[in-house]
């Protein structure tokens, strides 16, 4: 079992930036992918980026360039740099991680409680 807790949500105007840390417990050393996902009312939750053990990282194409996913400490924890935030970036951001084979646009099977970003113009 996996544990994951997001932190660093806000309140940012647009243009700002936020970053968001997930810790990760328990069978961490099982983890082999992790990621950032995001939901709005009314929308199905999608992918923001992700982040394999061996290092390489996906985004969706409506944050590359302004997103950056990283891990520490053998997957202790994740972060998520958000600069030139955008007021479509708002919505609940959760932490995802899987201890076996994905679809980026699924994840894994263990997800963090979210952590609400809004992003006023």
């Amino acid at each position: 079992q996996v544990q994951l807790v997001e932190s660093g949500g806000g309140v940012v105007q647009a243009g700002g930036s936020l970053r968001l840390s997930c810790a990760a417990s328990g069978s961490i050393f099982s983890i082999n992918y992790m990621g950032w996902y995001r939901q709005t009312p009314g929308k199905q939750r999608e992918l923001v980026a992700g982040i394999t053990s061996g290092g390489s990282t996906v985004y969706a194409d409506s944050v590359k360039g302004r997103f950056t996913i990283s891990s520490l400490n053998a997957k202790n924890t994740m972060y998520l740099q958000m600069n030139s935030l955008k007021t479509e970036d708002t919505a609940v951001y959760y932490c995802n991680a899987a201890t076996a084979m994905i679809t980026w646009s699924k994840g894994g099977d263990y997800w963090g409680q979210g952590t609400q970003v809004t992003v006023s113009s």
